[in-house]
């Protein structure tokens, strides 16, 4: 959610970045909340001008009555009761009219970037950086379904009759691998400097609300059948739900976090054969990364996070290339975002492994997270960013088309192999 004053001082700025981000349909919006905004100032100032009226003809009964005159005692009495009944309507309608103004306000896009690249949608993306190259292999890399169930290691059929499609058992050293992963980059984040947590798997929709526009909730959370709660789709929603109506402390900041969930999403409109398998379901494990910051440290956050991502996956031997997200391509929220995607020796392309993004202060104003300025005394928005470090099963995707070996084994990068017991290669328990 952006700044109230910016509507009002800036209006045309606040229609030229909705124009940026090809939602003309929302144009009607900056219009609608200049005059929901004006009335709900009008009816303030009207209840505060009535609310002193109520104490000066108080004082006036009480005169009036002391002095025996009673019937304009009760001329003013009267004139008293219709001035609180007036009240009772203004703050009824102050009420109501706010929460059309704060609907409305949700529905406008933050203030993108002026280094975002303009398109409608994702095919005007722009690629950045590209690391360890595009290496081919000299033999054809299988379906990823079929390296798993080369090593016995998944098992569809069963969590169909289970839970329905989008979801899988993981078994054997496949599951092993996985866990490797997270639990690899759960240490790799903590020797940067950041703090370990285990968040809440379900939130509240005053979160919800506050971390993510309608469009994204519908078509990402299962909500709780007959309680206020949904399941989060990625940590990044109870994380940053856990600064709610905070006002943290300057010297506290900036709050460097990394988080383990399980996430749960619908993932609509998922189609085609890499749609399959184990690429989008809706059920995974994912390590975040998190950062609540003063508003001058998010720009420098925001490249930091990206590159860390690329250093992880870069440490396993996996090649990937940094995707700049176009304004078309950016969920409302956000300010600027990049994808870090692996290069996919099997499609002989890149494909999304993680996403970083710069909220800048549109979650903080949505969820009322401040922090003191000890320079002006004053309390400010706080900046909010958030990166994917790793999230099986893509990542396990990328690593075993990137490490799969002719005779169909698997290396282990020297990173991972404590965490899968001192392996280096893993071989195949099933025949061609």
């Amino acid at each position: 959610m952006i700044d109230i004053n910016l509507i009002r001082d800036n209006p045309d700025k606040v229609r030229e970045n909705i124009r940026k981000k090809f939602q003309d349909s929302k144009l009607p919006l900056v219009d609608e909340v200049i005059e929901l905004d004006a009335r709900k100032r009008a009816l303030q100032r009207e209840g505060d001008d009535r609310r002193a009226r109520r104490n000066v003809l108080a004082k006036q009964i009480g005169t009036l009555m002391r002095e025996k005159k009673i019937d304009e005692a009760n001329q003013v009495k009267a004139d008293s009761v219709a001035n609180n009944n007036r009240v009772v309507e203004i703050e009824k309608e102050c009420a109501e009219v706010e929460a059309r103004l704060k609907a409305a306000m949700m529905q406008i896009p933050n203030i993108i970037a002026d280094d975002v690249p303009l398109g409608p949608d994702e095919t005007y993306n722009v690629q950045g950086e590209v690391f360890l190259g595009q290496p081919e292999k000299d033999f054809d890399v299988p379906y990823h379904l079929d390296i798993l169930e080369s090593f016995g290691g998944v098992d569809l059929d069963s969590a169909r009759r289970t839970s329905g499609n989008g979801f899988y058992y993981l078994i054997g050293d496949m599951a092993r691998l996985h866990s490797a992963m997270t639990a690899y980059a759960r240490d790799f984040m903590i020797d940067k400097g950041f703090t370990y947590v285990i968040p809440p798997f379900m939130i509240r929709s005053d979160v919800v609300s506050g971390v993510m526009s309608f469009e994204e909730m519908d078509g990402m959370m299962y909500k709780i059948e007959g309680e206020d709660l949904y399941l989060i789709g990625t940590s990044e929603h109870s994380m940053i739900g856990r600064f709610m109506g905070a006002t943290l402390k300057e010297e506290d900041l900036p709050q460097t976090l990394t988080s383990y969930s399980p996430c749960f999403r619908k993932e609509k409109g998922a189609h085609g054969i890499e749609e399959r398998g184990i690429y989008r379901i809706h059920q995974f494990e994912k390590q975040e990364m998190i950062v609540v910051c003063k508003p001058d440290q998010s720009d420098e956050w925001y490249e930091k996070l990206w590159r860390y991502t690329v250093e992880l996956f870069t440490s396993m031997d996996i090649p990937v290339r940094q995707l700049i997200c176009c304004s078309g391509d950016l969920a409302p929220l956000k300010y600027k975002s990049c994808d870090v995607e692996a290069w996919s020796p099997r499609q002989h392309k890149y494909f999304e492994v993680g996403s970083c993004s710069n909220l800048t202060d549109a979650q903080a104003r949505r969820l009322n997270i401040r922090y003191k300025n000890t320079a002006t005394g004053k309390n400010e928005f706080c900046h909010t960013l958030n990166n994917t470090c790793v999230a099986p099963p893509r990542m396990l995707i990328a690593f075993l088309e990137n490490h799969l070996q002719a005779d169909g084994s698997v290396t282990i990068p020297e990173v991972l192999r404590k965490y899968m017991g001192g392996k280096e290669i893993l071989i195949p328990t099933k025949k061609k």
